[in-house]
């Protein structure tokens, strides 16, 4: 899984950005998602309050974008969350997809031959 993580306002270390490719690994790792991008930003800065922003968004191959966003004032609790919403997020669209076959079924019966016409070998 190809994950892209960018930072705004705060420092992205090494352990967070371990802790995101584990965790949306463990979420959305069943659905073979390639292309993950995800921003992590500090809304308010050193000013505290509930500003970290985990930001997901996922593209899917038949066009479609899935955008979650979550705001906390722990990153981890953030990225948590937003993991977990966009894999409930995947999974329903997912499901619609496989819900809808818009494909006629035909099924194609050759033409009996009439008993007296000579067999074509």
């Amino acid at each position: 899984m190809n994950i892209a993580i960018q930072s705004n306002g705060l420092v992205l270390t090494e352990s967070l950005r371990a802790y995101v490719h584990r965790r949306l690994q463990t979420a959305l790792g069943w659905a073979l998602t390639r292309r993950l991008a995800v921003w992590l930003s500090d809304i308010n800065g050193p000013r505290g309050g509930r500003d970290k922003r985990c930001k997901i968004q996922i593209r899917l191959d038949h066009g479609k974008t899935i955008v979650i966003e979550d705001t906390e004032e722990d990153m981890y609790a953030a990225i948590d969350l937003a993991a977990e919403r966009a894999e409930r997020a995947l999974a329903r669209q997912l499901a619609r997809g496989r819900e809808f076959n818009h494909d006629k079924v035909t099924t194609l019966v050759p033409p009996e031959k009439p008993s007296d016409a000579p067999d074509e070998r």
